[in-house]
């Protein structure tokens, strides 16, 4: 049997008909040398125009609603591809999370995999089918419930598959060509970053990378997937190696910058933390919203402050909600955090140097966060473009060292 390759091609690799039928000759080109499985996301921007008529009907959807109502475009993607693939005289077949035994728990909106039982899909594989997977979802074995796997789950879906099938790679294929010391569109000198380490990733996508979800990369590093982030096109480009053992060596160079554009800060009058957690977590349960990602619970002249982010459509419903009752504060200034994300522990020199840069361009740093490997600023979203650009200098030239050819 040919070595098992999963893929995974983003939305904007989907869009429109002739970049579908541009992914699908690529796939059946590479299907020659390599069984592959391929994971699909939505078309475009298709999940965001589903969010948006689901909010022009209700102004709270049910939750298995929404997982209902977005999963319809990963399956509009799959269908097509194959579609696409079997034209070519490519023969393929299309499933959907459910349909491939990718089981969940019973969340809705954010589940988490607890098992794939892949029997179809290794069905197909033996038959030397190309495998086209609805990314984002699966099925509650308990419930019967359709579920999703939150924005960008489809990363997560490609790792859970590679892992259960121990795929030689698992590729993310993006219509960028790697994954950047920062984000191209904010610095300019951006650079291409060839090679990584799991944890490094980790970091980079929990502070806002957001060239893979979070949960995708602690995945990898759980099973050993190794990773592949590079360009769906068939333009050259290195691309981004990731897999452990790499950077194994004590360093301390600042390796990327990432930002998470929308902060909210919530304060709570229980001194608690445990309790203002599960008193937020009750009022979203009961107005039908996603937990968001929490980055930061403290302890504040005797309040709780919590730091929040998330998509854009769950980050307006919070802030509808703590408006409209006494439990919680909202801080009415919208906040940006940006991370420095370097290759081993932070050395005193990094939050030195950055505070540096931040104060001698007038930017106020509400607050600054330390981890293992990240120096993260809480800053005004209105300053979020002008820190990343001053900040980003401080990256070596040398982060993420040349990946031969032969490893990719």
């Amino acid at each position: 049997m040919k070595p098992l390759i999963v893929q995974k091609y983003g939305g904007a690799t989907l869009a429109d008909p002739e970049k579908i039928k541009a992914v699908s000759a690529r796939i059946a080109k590479q299907s020659q040398e390599n069984s592959l499985l391929v994971v699909v996301s939505a078309m475009g921007k298709t999940t965001n125009q589903l969010i948006d008529l689901a909010s022009q009907v209700s102004s709270h959807p049910q939750r298995r609603e929404m997982d209902m109502l977005l999963t319809v475009g990963e399956r509009i993607s799959m269908s097509l591809v194959s579609m696409a693939l079997n034209d070519l005289g490519c023969q393929a077949i299309s499933f959907t999370g459910s349909q491939a035994g990718i089981f969940t728990d019973d969340s809705h909106v954010n589940a988490f995999i607890k098992d794939v039982k892949g029997f179809r899909v290794e069905e197909a594989l033996q038959n030397d089918k190309v495998v086209i997977l609805a990314g984002f979802q699966g099925v509650s074995p308990i419930t019967k419930e359709i579920t999703t796997l939150g924005r960008g789950g489809s990363d997560t879906s490609a790792v859970a598959m590679a892992a259960a099938f121990k795929a030689e790679r698992c590729e993310i294929l993006k219509d960028v060509p790697a994954v950047f010391t920062a984000d191209p569109n904010v610095a300019k000198d951006a650079r291409p970053l060839q090679e990584l380490n799991y944890d490094q990733l980790m970091e980079m996508t929990f502070w806002g990378a957001k060239v893979l979800h979070y949960r995708s990369v602690e995945l990898a590093k759980v099973r050993d997937v190794t990773l592949y982030i590079g360009p769906a096109s068939n333009k050259t480009s290195d691309g981004t190696l990731v897999k452990k053992g790499l950077n194994m060596f004590e360093s301390c160079k600042a390796l990327s910058l990432n930002s998470h554009e929308i902060v909210l800060k919530i304060n709570s009058q229980e001194k608690n933390t445990a309790k203002a957690l599960k008193k937020l977590q009750d009022l979203f349960e009961a107005k039908q919203i996603a937990f968001p990602q929490l980055l930061h619970c403290e302890i504040s002249e005797g309040n709780t402050e919590i730091l929040l982010t998330g998509p854009q459509e769950i980050m307006g419903a919070v802030k509808r909600e703590i408006q409209a009752q006494k439990e919680f504060a909202l801080n009415s200034t919208d906040f940006s955090t940006v991370t420095l994300t370097c290759t081993g522990a932070t050395s005193p020199e990094i939050p030195q140097k950055v505070l540096e840069k931040v104060d001698a361009a007038q930017i106020q740093a509400h607050k600054l966060i330390m981890s293992a490997m990240s120096v993260t600023l809480v800053v005004n979203a209105s300053e979020r473009k002008k820190a990343i650009e001053v900040l980003h200098p401080l990256i070596a030239v040398d982060a993420g060292r040349t990946v031969a050819p032969a490893e990719v």
